[in-house]
């Protein structure tokens, strides 16, 4: 089994920033990419960031210049957010594919108030 660990959000003013941790461990083996995801309440999980083996990384476009993910594809990722706006409020996950599956963290709570 694989389990994620994320930390790091909570909640900051708009224009604030938080860095996002995720640590994998157990049967980390072939590991395809990691990166996070994120929920707004009413609204569809969309893709935020991800690296991928080799070290390409995405960034959606809604955050693009604003957040930044750093970190390997196969132990652990981060996800630096700077000047948060009201709309990036959501439960942010942190994915992995490992031999093929998908595994997700528990979720963290990033608030943004105006």
């Amino acid at each position: 089994q694989v389990q994620l660990v994320e930390s790091g959000g909570g909640l900051v003013q708009s224009g604030g920033s938080l860095r996002l941790s995720c640590a994998a461990s157990g049967r980390i083996f072939n590991s395809n990419g990691m990166g996070w995801y994120r929920q707004a309440p009413g609204k569809e999980r969309e893709l935020v960031a991800r690296v991928i083996r080799g070290g390409s990384t995405y960034v959606a476009d809604s955050v693009k210049g604003r957040f930044t993910i750093t970190g390997d594809y196969a132990k652990m990722v981060y996800l630096q957010m700077n000047s948060l706006k009201p709309e990036d409020t959501a439960v942010y996950y942190c994915y992995a594919i490992f031999e093929q599956r998908n595994y997700w963290g528990q979720g963290t709570q990033v608030t943004v108030s105006s």
